[in-house]
Protein backbone atom coordinates (compact mmCIF):
# COMPACT_ATOMS: atom_id res chain seq x y z
CA UNK A 1 0.00 0.00 0.00
CA UNK A 2 1.35 3.40 -0.99
CA UNK A 3 1.50 6.08 1.65
CA UNK A 4 0.05 9.47 0.77
CA UNK A 5 1.63 12.46 2.53
CA UNK A 6 -1.47 14.66 2.46
CA UNK A 7 -3.60 11.84 3.90
CA UNK A 8 -1.11 11.29 6.71
CA UNK A 9 -1.09 15.01 7.50
CA UNK A 10 -4.88 15.20 7.37
CA UNK A 11 -5.19 12.30 9.81
CA UNK A 12 -2.67 13.94 12.12
CA UNK A 13 -4.45 17.29 12.03
CA UNK A 14 -7.75 15.57 12.79
CA UNK A 15 -6.17 13.70 15.70
CA UNK A 16 -4.69 16.92 17.04
CA UNK A 17 -8.05 18.69 16.90
CA UNK A 18 -9.70 15.77 18.71
CA UNK A 19 -6.99 15.70 21.38
CA UNK A 20 -7.25 19.47 21.78
CA UNK A 21 -11.01 19.13 22.31
CA UNK A 22 -10.80 16.19 24.72
CA UNK A 23 -7.79 17.27 26.79
CA UNK A 24 -9.58 20.11 28.65
CA UNK A 25 -12.38 17.66 29.53
CA UNK A 26 -9.86 15.17 30.91
CA UNK A 27 -7.85 17.75 32.85
CA UNK A 28 -10.85 19.75 34.07
CA UNK A 29 -11.15 23.47 34.63
CA UNK A 30 -8.87 23.87 37.63
CA UNK A 31 -5.53 23.08 36.00
CA UNK A 32 -2.10 24.64 36.21
CA UNK A 33 -0.57 27.09 33.75
CA UNK A 34 1.64 24.26 32.51
CA UNK A 35 -1.43 22.24 31.51
CA UNK A 36 -2.92 25.29 29.78
CA UNK A 37 0.29 25.76 27.80
CA UNK A 38 0.20 22.10 26.73
CA UNK A 39 -3.40 22.48 25.55
CA UNK A 40 -2.44 25.60 23.60
CA UNK A 41 0.55 23.83 22.05
CA UNK A 42 -1.57 20.97 20.72
CA UNK A 43 -4.25 23.30 19.37
CA UNK A 44 -1.65 25.47 17.62
CA UNK A 45 -0.15 22.37 16.01
CA UNK A 46 -3.60 21.30 14.81
CA UNK A 47 -4.29 24.73 13.29
CA UNK A 48 -0.83 24.75 11.72
CA UNK A 49 -1.22 21.42 9.96
CA UNK A 50 -4.76 22.28 8.83
CA UNK A 51 -3.50 25.57 7.40
CA UNK A 52 -0.63 23.99 5.46
CA UNK A 53 -3.00 21.42 3.95
CA UNK A 54 -5.50 24.12 2.99
CA UNK A 55 -2.76 26.32 1.50
CA UNK A 56 -2.44 23.94 -1.44
CA UNK A 57 -5.95 24.95 -2.50
CA UNK A 58 -6.14 28.71 -1.83
CA UNK A 59 -4.38 31.65 -0.14
CA UNK A 60 -1.05 29.88 -0.36
CA UNK A 61 1.21 32.52 1.17
CA UNK A 62 -1.17 33.60 3.94
CA UNK A 63 -2.11 30.09 5.05
CA UNK A 64 1.37 28.60 4.78
CA UNK A 65 2.81 31.53 6.75
CA UNK A 66 0.08 31.00 9.35
CA UNK A 67 1.02 27.32 9.47
CA UNK A 68 4.69 28.07 10.10
CA UNK A 69 3.80 30.66 12.75
CA UNK A 70 1.50 28.19 14.54
CA UNK A 71 4.12 25.44 14.54
CA UNK A 72 6.73 27.80 15.99
CA UNK A 73 4.29 29.18 18.58
CA UNK A 74 3.30 25.63 19.55
CA UNK A 75 6.88 24.90 20.52
CA UNK A 76 7.03 28.12 22.54
CA UNK A 77 3.88 27.05 24.41
CA UNK A 78 5.44 23.64 25.11
CA UNK A 79 8.62 25.35 26.33
CA UNK A 80 6.52 27.48 28.71
CA UNK A 81 4.91 24.32 30.06
CA UNK A 82 8.35 22.86 30.71
CA UNK A 83 9.31 26.06 32.55
CA UNK A 84 6.31 25.64 34.83
CA UNK A 85 7.09 21.98 35.49
CA UNK A 86 10.88 22.04 35.67
CA UNK A 87 11.85 25.59 36.56
CA UNK A 88 13.87 28.07 34.42
CA UNK A 89 15.03 26.51 31.16
CA UNK A 90 18.09 27.32 29.03
CA UNK A 91 18.10 29.19 25.69
CA UNK A 92 14.86 31.10 26.34
CA UNK A 93 15.88 34.18 24.34
CA UNK A 94 17.21 32.05 21.53
CA UNK A 95 13.88 30.30 21.29
CA UNK A 96 11.97 33.60 21.20
CA UNK A 97 14.15 34.81 18.33
CA UNK A 98 13.54 31.57 16.44
CA UNK A 99 9.76 31.73 17.02
CA UNK A 100 9.59 35.25 15.57
CA UNK A 101 12.16 34.82 12.80
CA UNK A 102 10.78 31.56 11.40
CA UNK A 103 7.46 32.84 9.94
CA UNK A 104 8.90 36.30 9.26
CA UNK A 105 11.75 35.01 7.08
CA UNK A 106 9.39 32.52 5.43
CA UNK A 107 6.88 35.11 4.27
CA UNK A 108 9.55 37.68 3.26
CA UNK A 109 11.27 35.09 1.08
CA UNK A 110 8.09 33.39 -0.08
CA UNK A 111 8.73 33.96 -3.80
CA UNK A 112 11.99 31.98 -3.58
CA UNK A 113 10.95 28.37 -2.97
CA UNK A 114 14.34 26.99 -1.94
CA UNK A 115 14.82 29.85 0.51
CA UNK A 116 11.45 29.58 2.20
CA UNK A 117 11.58 25.78 2.54
CA UNK A 118 15.15 25.75 3.80
CA UNK A 119 14.59 28.69 6.15
CA UNK A 120 11.32 27.49 7.66
CA UNK A 121 12.31 23.84 8.12
CA UNK A 122 15.82 24.70 9.30
CA UNK A 123 14.60 27.11 11.96
CA UNK A 124 11.74 24.84 13.01
CA UNK A 125 14.30 22.05 13.47
CA UNK A 126 16.40 24.40 15.61
CA UNK A 127 13.29 25.32 17.61
CA UNK A 128 12.52 21.65 18.25
CA UNK A 129 16.10 21.09 19.41
CA UNK A 130 15.90 23.99 21.87
CA UNK A 131 12.68 22.61 23.34
CA UNK A 132 14.24 19.14 23.48
CA UNK A 133 17.15 20.63 25.41
CA UNK A 134 14.63 22.20 27.80
CA UNK A 135 13.40 18.76 28.85
CA UNK A 136 16.75 18.18 30.55
CA UNK A 137 18.71 20.02 33.23
CA UNK A 138 17.93 21.25 36.75
CA UNK A 139 14.58 19.97 37.91
CA UNK A 140 11.66 20.73 40.16
CA UNK A 141 9.78 17.61 39.13
CA UNK A 142 12.13 14.67 39.59
CA UNK A 143 10.51 11.99 37.41
CA UNK A 144 12.71 11.57 34.30
CA UNK A 145 10.85 9.03 32.15
CA UNK A 146 8.41 11.41 30.54
CA UNK A 147 11.20 13.93 29.88
CA UNK A 148 13.30 11.38 28.01
CA UNK A 149 10.29 10.27 25.97
CA UNK A 150 9.39 13.85 25.05
CA UNK A 151 13.00 14.66 24.18
CA UNK A 152 13.14 11.64 21.88
CA UNK A 153 9.95 12.73 20.08
CA UNK A 154 11.21 16.29 19.63
CA UNK A 155 14.64 15.24 18.36
CA UNK A 156 13.09 12.74 15.92
CA UNK A 157 10.82 15.43 14.53
CA UNK A 158 13.74 17.87 14.36
CA UNK A 159 15.85 15.40 12.38
CA UNK A 160 13.26 14.85 9.66
CA UNK A 161 12.21 18.51 9.62
CA UNK A 162 15.82 19.45 8.92
CA UNK A 163 16.06 16.73 6.26
CA UNK A 164 13.02 18.16 4.50
CA UNK A 165 14.56 21.62 4.66
CA UNK A 166 17.83 20.44 3.13
CA UNK A 167 15.96 18.48 0.48
CA UNK A 168 13.90 21.51 -0.55
CA UNK A 169 16.72 24.03 -0.35
CA UNK A 170 19.48 22.16 -2.16
CA UNK A 171 17.81 19.63 -4.49
CA UNK A 172 14.99 19.55 -7.01
CA UNK A 173 13.46 16.39 -5.46
CA UNK A 174 11.06 18.30 -3.21
CA UNK A 175 8.98 20.66 -5.36
CA UNK A 176 6.17 20.83 -2.75
CA UNK A 177 5.26 19.51 0.69
CA UNK A 178 3.00 16.93 -1.02
CA UNK A 179 5.92 15.30 -2.84
CA UNK A 180 5.96 11.51 -2.16
CA UNK A 181 9.69 11.49 -1.47
CA UNK A 182 10.88 8.85 1.06
CA UNK A 183 12.16 11.56 3.40
CA UNK A 184 8.86 13.40 3.22
CA UNK A 185 6.79 10.27 3.83
CA UNK A 186 9.04 9.10 6.67
CA UNK A 187 8.77 12.54 8.22
CA UNK A 188 4.99 12.28 8.11
CA UNK A 189 5.02 8.87 9.81
CA UNK A 190 7.53 10.02 12.44
CA UNK A 191 5.48 13.14 13.11
CA UNK A 192 2.34 11.06 13.66
CA UNK A 193 4.13 8.69 16.02
CA UNK A 194 5.78 11.59 17.85
CA UNK A 195 2.37 13.18 18.29
CA UNK A 196 1.03 10.11 20.09
CA UNK A 197 4.11 9.51 22.25
CA UNK A 198 4.58 13.22 22.99
CA UNK A 199 0.97 13.47 24.15
CA UNK A 200 1.54 10.49 26.43
CA UNK A 201 4.66 12.20 27.83
CA UNK A 202 2.88 15.45 28.70
CA UNK A 203 -0.05 13.56 30.21
CA UNK A 204 2.39 11.71 32.47
CA UNK A 205 3.97 15.05 33.43
CA UNK A 206 0.54 16.49 34.22
CA UNK A 207 -0.35 13.45 36.35
CA UNK A 208 2.95 13.73 38.22
CA UNK A 209 2.30 17.44 38.81
CA UNK A 210 -1.16 16.63 40.22
CA UNK A 211 0.32 13.99 42.52
CA UNK A 212 2.91 16.49 43.78
CA UNK A 213 0.17 19.01 44.52
CA UNK A 214 -1.77 16.42 46.51
CA UNK A 215 1.36 15.56 48.52
CA UNK A 216 1.94 19.24 49.20
CA UNK A 217 -1.66 19.77 50.29
CA UNK A 218 -1.44 16.77 52.61
CA UNK A 219 1.64 18.23 54.33
CA UNK A 220 0.78 21.95 54.33
CA UNK A 221 -1.29 24.03 56.72
CA UNK A 222 -4.01 25.75 54.71
CA UNK A 223 -4.15 28.95 56.78
CA UNK A 224 -0.46 29.80 57.16
CA UNK A 225 1.16 27.95 54.27
CA UNK A 226 3.65 26.34 56.66
CA UNK A 227 4.19 22.62 57.02
CA UNK A 228 1.55 20.90 59.12
CA UNK A 229 2.29 18.27 61.76
CA UNK A 230 2.51 15.48 59.20
CA UNK A 231 4.91 17.42 56.98
CA UNK A 232 7.00 18.50 59.97
CA UNK A 233 7.26 14.94 61.22
CA UNK A 234 8.20 13.58 57.79
CA UNK A 235 10.88 16.17 57.06
CA UNK A 236 11.99 16.41 60.69
CA UNK A 237 12.71 12.70 60.86
CA UNK A 238 14.90 13.03 57.79
CA UNK A 239 16.80 15.89 59.45
CA UNK A 240 17.16 13.81 62.61
CA UNK A 241 18.63 10.91 60.64
CA UNK A 242 21.06 13.28 58.94
CA UNK A 243 22.09 14.86 62.25
CA UNK A 244 22.50 11.49 63.93
CA UNK A 245 24.48 10.00 61.04
CA UNK A 246 26.91 12.94 60.85
CA UNK A 247 26.90 13.75 64.57
CA UNK A 248 25.62 17.26 64.02
CA UNK A 249 24.05 19.48 66.70
CA UNK A 250 20.32 20.19 66.45
CA UNK A 251 17.99 22.41 68.45
CA UNK A 252 14.21 22.07 68.67
CA UNK A 253 11.80 24.86 69.66
CA UNK A 254 8.14 24.60 70.58
CA UNK A 255 6.32 27.95 70.34
CA UNK A 256 2.86 28.82 71.62
CA UNK A 257 1.05 32.15 71.16
CA UNK A 258 0.16 33.62 74.54
CA UNK A 259 -3.52 34.18 75.44
CA UNK A 260 -4.64 33.11 71.99
CA UNK A 261 -8.05 31.91 73.22
CA UNK A 262 -8.66 35.35 74.65
CA UNK A 263 -7.92 36.90 71.24
CA UNK A 264 -10.48 34.63 69.60
CA UNK A 265 -13.09 35.20 72.33
CA UNK A 266 -12.79 39.00 72.49
CA UNK A 267 -11.77 40.01 68.96
CA UNK A 268 -13.15 37.13 66.92
CA UNK A 269 -11.69 34.25 64.96
CA UNK A 270 -10.77 36.50 62.04
CA UNK A 271 -8.40 38.41 64.32
CA UNK A 272 -7.02 35.09 65.54
CA UNK A 273 -6.42 33.94 61.97
CA UNK A 274 -4.59 37.17 61.16
CA UNK A 275 -2.43 36.69 64.25
CA UNK A 276 -1.52 33.16 63.15
CA UNK A 277 -0.70 34.33 59.62
CA UNK A 278 1.47 37.17 60.90
CA UNK A 279 3.35 34.85 63.24
CA UNK A 280 3.88 32.35 60.43
CA UNK A 281 5.21 35.10 58.17
CA UNK A 282 7.65 36.27 60.83
CA UNK A 283 8.79 32.69 61.35
CA UNK A 284 9.53 32.49 57.62
CA UNK A 285 11.45 35.77 57.76
CA UNK A 286 13.43 34.68 60.84
CA UNK A 287 14.36 31.20 59.67
CA UNK A 288 17.63 30.54 57.90
CA UNK A 289 18.51 28.07 55.18
CA UNK A 290 18.11 24.56 56.55
CA UNK A 291 15.73 25.52 59.38
CA UNK A 292 12.41 23.66 59.48
CA UNK A 293 9.26 25.42 60.69
CA UNK A 294 5.66 24.26 60.97
CA UNK A 295 2.28 24.95 62.48
CA UNK A 296 1.64 21.87 64.56
CA UNK A 297 -1.95 22.71 65.43
CA UNK A 298 -3.97 25.56 66.91
CA UNK A 299 -1.57 28.27 68.09
CA UNK A 300 1.37 25.87 68.46
CA UNK A 301 4.40 25.98 66.16
CA UNK A 302 7.54 23.87 65.86
CA UNK A 303 11.08 24.78 64.75
CA UNK A 304 14.12 22.59 64.05
CA UNK A 305 17.54 24.21 63.72
CA UNK A 306 20.08 21.87 62.14
CA UNK A 307 23.84 22.39 62.69
CA UNK A 308 22.97 24.61 65.66
CA UNK A 309 23.39 24.15 69.44
CA UNK A 310 21.30 25.93 72.10
CA UNK A 311 22.79 29.44 71.59
CA UNK A 312 21.35 29.41 68.06
CA UNK A 313 17.93 28.61 69.52
CA UNK A 314 18.23 31.55 71.89
CA UNK A 315 19.25 33.83 69.01
CA UNK A 316 16.30 32.61 66.91
CA UNK A 317 13.91 33.30 69.80
CA UNK A 318 15.38 36.77 70.29
CA UNK A 319 15.12 37.73 66.60
CA UNK A 320 11.55 36.48 66.40
CA UNK A 321 10.46 38.37 69.52
CA UNK A 322 11.98 41.59 68.23
CA UNK A 323 10.16 41.30 64.92
CA UNK A 324 6.89 40.39 66.59
CA UNK A 325 7.16 43.32 68.96
CA UNK A 326 7.84 45.71 66.06
CA UNK A 327 4.99 44.54 63.84
CA UNK A 328 2.13 43.01 65.85
CA UNK A 329 0.58 46.22 67.23
CA UNK A 330 0.92 48.05 63.90
CA UNK A 331 -0.49 45.24 61.73
CA UNK A 332 -2.96 43.59 64.09
CA UNK A 333 -4.02 46.45 66.35
CA UNK A 334 -2.93 44.54 69.45
CA UNK A 335 0.32 43.20 70.84
CA UNK A 336 1.18 39.55 70.36
CA UNK A 337 3.64 37.49 72.36
CA UNK A 338 4.62 33.84 72.67
CA UNK A 339 6.13 31.31 75.03
CA UNK A 340 8.88 28.95 73.88
CA UNK A 341 10.49 25.72 75.00
CA UNK A 342 13.88 24.60 73.71
CA UNK A 343 15.70 21.28 73.69
CA UNK A 344 19.00 20.25 72.09
CA UNK A 345 19.67 16.86 70.59
CA UNK A 346 21.24 14.39 72.99
CA UNK A 347 23.96 11.98 71.84
CA UNK A 348 22.29 8.77 70.72
CA UNK A 349 18.82 10.38 70.53
CA UNK A 350 17.36 9.15 67.27
CA UNK A 351 13.62 9.84 67.57
CA UNK A 352 12.11 13.19 66.67
CA UNK A 353 9.19 12.58 69.02
CA UNK A 354 11.57 12.32 71.99
CA UNK A 355 13.34 15.59 71.14
CA UNK A 356 10.05 17.44 70.57
CA UNK A 357 8.58 16.04 73.80
CA UNK A 358 11.45 17.57 75.77
CA UNK A 359 10.95 20.91 73.99
CA UNK A 360 7.22 20.67 74.73
CA UNK A 361 7.89 20.06 78.42
CA UNK A 362 10.12 23.15 78.46
CA UNK A 363 7.32 25.10 76.76
CA UNK A 364 4.95 24.04 79.55
CA UNK A 365 7.46 25.34 82.11
CA UNK A 366 7.70 28.68 80.24
CA UNK A 367 3.93 29.09 80.33
CA UNK A 368 3.75 28.10 83.98
CA UNK A 369 6.47 30.65 84.80
CA UNK A 370 4.49 33.57 83.43
CA UNK A 371 4.57 33.21 79.62
CA UNK A 372 6.37 35.49 77.16
CA UNK A 373 9.71 33.77 77.66
CA UNK A 374 12.03 31.00 76.47
CA UNK A 375 12.78 28.05 78.75
CA UNK A 376 15.41 25.44 77.98
CA UNK A 377 14.81 21.78 78.77
CA UNK A 378 16.82 20.25 81.57
CA UNK A 379 19.94 18.52 80.27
Amino acid sequence: MKLDFVTLMTVMAANLFMISAVLPLIMGRDVSRAARHVQASLLLQAVGWAAIIASSTFWDQALSTLAIACQAAAQWALYRALEEWLGPRPLRRTLLVLVVATPLGYTLGFDHYAWRVGWANGLLAATLCVVARATQGPLILSDSRWRHLLMGCLLSSATFTLARGLLGAFTDQYPSFRTPHPVNLTAAVVTNVSLVLGTVAVLVAWRYEAEQKLRTLAMTDGLTGLLNRRGFTHQGENLMSHAWRHRLPMTALMLDLDHFKQINDTLGHEAGDRALQLFARLLEETRRSGDLIARLGGEEFGVLLLHNPSPAGEAFDRRLRERLRETSAAELGFELDFSAGMATLHPGEIKLATLMARADAALYDAKASGRGRLTAAAV
